[in-house]
């Protein structure tokens, strides 16, 4: 993994584990469903960030007789664990509490510790958000945020962007309803806090799953990239016809690259081989993302 990327998971990590502590405290303090529901999602997010350090860990392992082509996806699955703790322990947990609020509400002991809590959390959570926008500039190009959520091949940094994204609307939602409560003395809106958070989880962990289930399966290389791909193999001289290619990222740096090409009928086994050789390497040379290249010659028959 880039080094960019683990600055991001660091920082949320920090940032989490700090945010979670405060969390539980405010809740020892307030009984607040609302906090706990927070405290929660944060304890969430720190063992997410670690299971996405330990995903570019074992990504780094060689490939072997069992695994040829290596563990690069190690860390799609690990990210798409991520999205499955997100959604049970995150979403689930805190719309069950939501629930049972707002059918058994109770008045909220130091509302006004938690509202603190909240600033607290708000203002740290908010250095680590700043920080995965920053490294997510550095990778996204002009592509717009949604696009890149979506499209990206690196996992990491948009799990990050979410989990941070969802934390900060999620505090901002507890101190809407803490504040609320403490306002109007309605014990309610602590729960529908806590239900709004719970959705509010639930939206960003399917995103998430849907995405990294994608990526394990298998994606294609980028548009840039197969256009490069294509217009190399189309420019090799010895290529009269390209009759199919196929692309499969093995991990967010390394693509799988499968031809069909006819060559030209003059030329003998060897000069086929140098030319399946040499266009490896100016494919290697021009897609630093290239991994295996398999070239097959093709009989290409006009009629």
């Amino acid at each position: 993994m880039a080094t960019t990327g683990k600055k991001t998971i660091l920082a949320a990590l920090i940032a989490n584990v700090g945010i979670a502590i405060a969390k539980f405290v405010g809740f020892a303090i307030t009984k607040s469903s609302t906090m706990l529901a927070e405290g929660i999602h944060s304890s969430a997010d720190s063992a997410n960030q670690l299971l996405l350090l330990l995903g570019t860990q074992r990504a780094k392992r060689t490939p072997n007789p069992k695994h040829p082509f290596g563990y690069g996806r190690e860390r799609y699955f690990w990210s798409f664990v991520v999205a499955l703790i997100l959604f049970s322990l995150g979403s689930l947990f805190a719309i069950y509490e939501g629930i049972e609020k707002i059918r058994h509400p109770h008045a909220l002991e130091n509302a006004s510790w938690a509202i603190g809590i909240l600033i607290f959390g708000i203002f740290i959570e908010s250095f680590s958000f700043r920080t995965a926008i920053v490294e997510a500039k550095t990778i996204k190009g002009e592509t717009s945020w949604s696009k890149f959520v979506i499209r990206s091949k690196q996992p990491e940094i948009p799990v990050v962007l979410l989990e941070d994204a969802g934390a900060l609307f999620g505090m901002v939602i507890a101190l809407a309803a803490i504040s609320l409560v403490k306002i109007t003395g309605e014990p309610l809106w602590d729960g529908i806090g806590t239900l709004s958070i719970g959705v509010l989880l639930g939206l960003i962990a399917t995103v998430l799953a849907r995405e990294m289930h994608s990526l394990i399966i298998g994606e294609a290389a980028s548009d840039d990239d197969y256009e490069k791909i294509e217009k190399l193999i189309q420019n090799s001289n010895e290529i009269v016809h390209v009759v199919e290619i196929r692309t499969q990222h093995l991990g967010p740096e390394e693509i799988l690259i499968g031809a069909r090409v006819a060559f030209d009928e003059s030329l003998q086994a060897k000069e086929i081989a140098d030319a399946i050789n040499n266009l490896e390497a100016t494919i290697r040379n021009e897609v630093k993302t290239a991994g295996p290249i398999f070239i097959e010659p093709e009989i290409f028959n006009e009629s």
